[in-house]
Order: structure tokens, then sequence, then C-alpha cells
């Protein structure tokens, strides 16, 4: 199993931090009145490199640090990727002579905004999760049984680009058309079944050309990193409108991330196998890499004036059916050109057990089982004031590599006609 790293940063070297030098993730911040900057995650401190760009990381004729997100960065590919972390390892260890030059451009994280850390090209969800699947189906059609291309293909659909927003946004109870049992008509008005699905979020780090398709391979080695995402669901819109086309605005209405990009090379001690596959899958996506990443997740929910949190899921990234990477191959393999910047989420993680479930669909089992809250407070669904945060974590010996928490308050539905 990977060490812990040490470094000059003292606070890098605790157990609890979710930040050490085996991790360095990559977020964009602003201090102060200052301009959205790009800047490294090292215990509790930000190294700012938009300060240290000029000096330390010119990799590229103009600056890409600049504008204050990571696209440009990617852009430069694996190679130089590789190069910055081994120059951000180099400056940050223990006993490096960096230290003098760079610790002035350290600043704590508790005096920082953090902001999105890249700018999202395209948004692709998927239904990757073999229990997920099964408990919908058991659910929404009274059988848990798959649709017949569940286990030959990953599903998915594309979102809304628009509708990705960073840890901490607020989102309002979607406003949409929901119709109720028996009701020989549609209503209007805010959505009574609110939920969330937990999930992970690729980044698509390198593109690829419009009309070619990509092996699982190679889609593995575009993952430029990943993050937390929260994929908000309105389940009552969601049913009226999704037959037959799949999701639309139940699913529009907003997609919360973590703050911080993960890379994939930070994960690559935690790589994990997909689970043993039900039926074979089509040769292109075969693949000669373990495909997912042991990773602890976990959903806790705090009520408006409630004094704590209540964890309600508890599960791992490895209950995935289906890896970034096969979802990245197939959603190329028809030539759909792939973008920097394009996030791919998993599709929601369950495990067997209810308290692995990722979506409160599940764990009231579509509303029909209540659960009770450590205040005390009972839940189906999400009711308005309350915060539903997203947290995960791969465990190393004496460490872990954290994301940040993914948070979002749900506020009251807009008024609606103004």
């Amino acid at each position: 199993m990977s060490q812990l790293k040490k470094s000059w940063v003292d606070s890098a070297n605790s157990a609890r931090t979710p930040f050490p030098l085996n991790n360095l993730p990559y977020g964009v911040f602003s201090a102060g009145d200052q301009e959205p900057r790009c800047g490294v995650a090292i215990g509790d401190m930000i190294l700012d490199v938009t300060a240290l760009e000029n000096e330390y990381f010119e990799y590229a004729s103009c600056p890409v640090f600049a504008s204050g997100m990571w696209n440009e960065f990617m852009e430069l590919g694996s190679e130089i990727w590789a190069e910055f972390r081994t120059k951000l390892n180099e400056m940050l260890k223990e006993g490096s002579h960096f230290q003098k030059e760079i610790e002035a451009h350290l600043v704590p994280m508790a005096d920082a905004e953090l902001l999105m850390p890249f700018a999202v090209s395209e948004y692709t969800d998927f239904y990757a999760g073999r229990q997920h699947a099964a408990n919908m189906g058991a659910i929404l059609r009274g059988s848990p049984d798959l649709p017949a291309n569940w286990l030959h293909i990953p599903i998915g659909y594309n979102g809304r680009a628009s509708s990705v927003v960073i840890s901490g946004t607020p989102i309002h109870r979607p406003n949409g058309q929901r119709k109720a049992p028996g009701a020989e008509v549609p209503s209007f008005g805010p959505s009574t079944r609110l939920d969330i699905e937990l999930e992970m979020g690729a980044i698509v780090g390198k593109a690829s050309a419009f009309g070619q398709p990509i092996t699982v391979d190679e889609a593995d080695d575009m993952i430029f990193g990943y993050v937390l995402l929260n994929d908000w669901s309105a389940r009552d819109i969601q049913g009226w409108e999704y037959q037959p086309l799949g999701p639309f605005q139940g699913k529009a209405f907003g997609t919360s991330i973590s703050p911080w990009i993960v890379t994939a090379a930070a994960l690559e001690p935690f790589r994990a196998p997909t689970p043993p596959r039900e039926q074979t899958l089509l040769p292109y996506l075969e693949s000669t890499k373990a495909g997912l990443y042991d990773i602890n997740l976990q959903v806790l929910i705090q009520p408006e004036g409630a004094d704590k949190s209540s964890v309600i899921g508890n599960t791992n990234y490895t209950r995935m059916y289906y890896s970034a990477a096969e979802q990245l191959a197939h959603h190329a393999v028809g030539g759909c050109a792939m973008n920097v910047g394009d996030l791919l989420g998993s599709g929601t993680i369950s495990g067997p057990a209810r308290s692995e479930y990722g979506s409160l669909m599940e764990m009231s089992w579509g509303g029909q089982e209540a659960f009770t809250l450590d205040t005390g407070e009972i839940r189906t669904f999400i009711e308005d004031g309350d915060t539903l945060t997203l947290r995960g974590a791969a465990k190393g010996d004496g460490f872990q590599i954290g994301f940040g928490d993914c948070v979002g308050k749900i506020l009251p539905a807009v008024t609606w006609p103004k």
C-alpha cells in the first residue's frame, strides 16, 4: 500500500487532512479582491500557481493559468501533466530547497473562496450502477430486472453543462409538470419528490477527433481527474417526462461538483477492477486496465436550523458496473468528438445494503418508507432548507486522498408565474 509522503507544510502530514502531498488536487480560488487564480491544495493551504507560473511553470508561449481555469493546462497533454506534478512534489516535499522561495505564495484555505475549477464543455450523465438500476426497476416497475441493453452498454444521456455548479451554490427547488397517480392531466408547480444522486464525475483532459472512435485504454489516458458529483433529481417531474426520450427538466436544474480536481495520477495507487461481467461485453469495450478506484463515499443531510448533519449513506466507487473509461469509449464509438473539459457523471453509486444506497429514492423506497435523521426529523425526499453533502476519500497507509465536500442547500421554488 502507498505510504504518506512528507511535506514541509505541516498540516499536509496529518492523517486527517484530505490533501496530503500524495494528493495535490487542482482548484480555483479567490482571496480578498483577487481575480480567480489556479491553486493546488496542500494540507490546509493553497499554493498559488498563477503567481508562480512565469518563474516555475512556463509550459506554453502564453500563460495557461492566467484564465483562472484549468482547461488550458489540460490541453497541454499528459507529458506536461506528469512534469507539473513531479515539480510540485519537488517543491513541497519535506526538505525541499524551494521552501523559502514559494512559502510566501501559500494562501490559507480558510481565507479563500473556492470557485469552479474548470469550464465544463459538455456534460453527460450515465446510469451505470448495477444496484441502483435494479432498485429503480423494482421501485418504478415492480421488478429488479434490468433493461435488455443494460448489461451490454453504458446507458447515458446528454445533460446541461450550464447547470453544473460549484459546491456551496444553493439550488432552487425546480418547478415543472408532474402528474399525480390517478390524475387525468398533469399539474404545474414545485417538485415534491426532490432527490440527490451520489456520483463521481470524470473530467476529459484530451480531445478526440470527430468521426474517430477510441479504445477503452485510450479513454483511460484521456481522463484528467475526478470530482464528487451530485446530480440533483426531481423524481416527479422526471417520472412524467422521461418516456420515451429520457430525463429533461427533472435533471436540468442543477448538478453540483466538489471544488478540487483529484488527478488520475493521485488515484492510481487505488485502482480496482470492475465487477465480474454478467454478460460478455463486445470487443470495443474490452480493456487491459482495471477501471475503478477504491474510494469511500458518504451522503449527509442537515435540516435547516439543525446543529449537526446525519449520515444517511455510505458506499464505495467500486460498486459501479462500468468504469469512466468504458463510458468515455462508448460515448465516442459512433464518432462523437470528446472535448477538453467534458464532464461524465458515473450514475448513482449504490451498494447491496440499504445503508449503501446513493439516492433518497432508494433510501425511502420511492417515498413509501420514511427514515429518521439523527435530529429526530423524518424524511422521504428533500425539504426546503435541507443541506446535502457528499464526501469521498481513498484511504492509504496513514493518509487519505480527498476531494473536498460537495455541498448544496435547497431553497424554495421560484414563484411562477411572476
